[in-house]
């Protein structure tokens, strides 16, 4: 393979210097990287998954306008032997296989080499912490994030302790792999980056933003199946709508999310265990 062939293999950098956006998001994996813009690395045996659902809506057009851009590091190229082989029996027996750790380190250190160690690395985990909007909130604020995709039955926890790797959750459920989550993380953290919604006021309004779930939103027609749009929202008095606003995040938090609401409280200085009327 010609030298310059191998380098365009070793990692795909998504993201286009015209400002395009693509029918094929494939076609966003062209181009150059950038050392000033939001960068998301991803570390998976999936490389075909990506950009997926990234490259299309919002994400895809900020793709392809240079507002972020994407890394896929294929895991199986640090593999050995003829079928690249990345995992191993568990020690001390089981079901399943394990990623190894020196397989996974060749593909982490290359990752540090393209981000100059910049990059928090983040392994998706169903063991992690979870994540919220908070931890997307700072992932945008920052340069980016290097993600580790799993399979199998997991990471070697030695390059988990090695690396100082965080682990991340995105619920207690498990997927079949890491790809889906990563894709869910890189949407919630780059929708926050400046550009990439345009309306900056819709994100400070929804759900999470002030630690409540969001209010009910409703538009036209006035009335639809017999149900109407509520008559505080059509009388054009800002400071009544707010209020009504307000009023339901917290009637709606408190009735599906005691664990937001309590934590809400506590961070006004109210005490949790009071039960508030709305």
């Amino acid at each position: 393979m010609p030298q310059d062939d191998e380098d365009r293999s070793r990692f795909r950098s998504l993201g286009r210097k015209r400002v395009q956006v693509s029918d094929r998001p494939r076609d966003l994996m062209e181009g150059g990287t950038l050392a000033d813009v939001w960068t998301a690395q991803v570390i998976t045996l999936l490389p075909e998954a990506f950009p997926g659902i990234l490259g299309l809506s919002l994400t895809g057009r900020a793709l392809a306008e240079r507002l972020w851009q994407l890394q896929v590091i294929d895991l199986r190229r640090f593999g050995e032997g003829r079928h690249r082989n990345v995992d191993d029996t568990p020690a001390g027996g089981g079901p399943g296989m394990v990623i190894r750790p020196d397989i996974m380190a060749r593909a982490v250190d290359e990752a540090l080499a393209l981000s100059q160690g910049r990059l928090p690395l983040v392994y998706l985990s169903p063991r992690g912490r979870p994540f919220d909007q908070a931890r997307a909130r700072a992932l945008a604020a920052g340069p980016g994030v290097t993600l580790i995709c799993g399979r199998f039955e997991g990471l070697d926890e030695r390059v988990i302790d090695h690396y100082g790797i965080e682990e991340v959750s995105l619920g207690d459920f498990i997927l079949t792999g890491g790809e889906i989550a990563a894709q869910a993380l890189i949407d919630a953290s780059v929708r926050l980056i400046p550009r990439v919604l345009g309306n900056h006021g819709s994100t400070e309004e929804e759900s999470f933003s002030q630690g409540l779930l969001e209010h009910p939103q409703y538009t036209k027609p006035s009335v639809w199946q017999g149900r109407a749009v509520p008559e505080v929202l059509l009388s054009g008095h800002h400071a009544n709508i707010a209020r009504w606003r307000k009023d339901m995040a917290e009637r709606l938090t408190k009735e599906r999310r005691p664990d937001l609401w309590r934590a809400y409280l506590a961070a006004q200085g109210a005490d949790p265990e009071e039960d508030r009327e709305l």
